[in-house]
């Protein structure tokens, strides 16, 4: 076996479950977030947690399999180290920048969803002020004047 193919093994090796831990980490740590983005809506959270999860495997993992394709041929063990640490580098680098996106994404959502419900009408006056009630145009004044 050369020092390539055992470069693309290690790297199969690392890149894959590296991936898997990743996915599975945000699905656990993520849906409390999803929860609160579709307002304390569980089962939706969850079904949508499930479709990032795949579309994550997707992905990253079409990602590391294009990826793995090394131009040069590794003849010692230092190529052997610099490929691999280049090839687990980007794949960790793009698993991170994916789940930024991912989270700025479902941020905005929650973040609009807070602005529609901020815009709801004020609660309506009581017609009190202190210990007298207010009559027409009568504005409220301290008290003790």
């Amino acid at each position: 076996m050369t020092m390539t193919v055992t470069t693309y093994l290690l790297y199969l090796l690392i890149a894959v479950p590296l991936t898997i831990w990743v996915a599975r980490t945000l699905s656990r740590n993520g849906r409390i977030f999803l929860v609160d983005v579709f307002h304390g809506n569980a089962d939706f959270a969850d079904a949508v947690n499930r479709l990032l999860v795949a579309g994550f495997y997707l992905v990253n993992l079409g990602f590391v399999t294009l990826f793995l394709r090394t131009g040069d041929t590794v003849a010692d063990a230092r190529g052997l180290i610099e490929a691999l640490s280049v090839k687990v580098g980007i794949v960790m680098v793009v698993l991170g920048v994916l789940h930024l996106v991912n989270v700025w994404v479902f941020n905005a959502i929650r973040r609009r969803s807070r602005i529609e419900e901020m815009t709801a009408p004020p609660v309506p006056p009581n017609g009190f002020a202190g210990d007298r009630p207010l009559t027409g145009t009568q504005q409220p004044t301290p008290s003790g004047y």
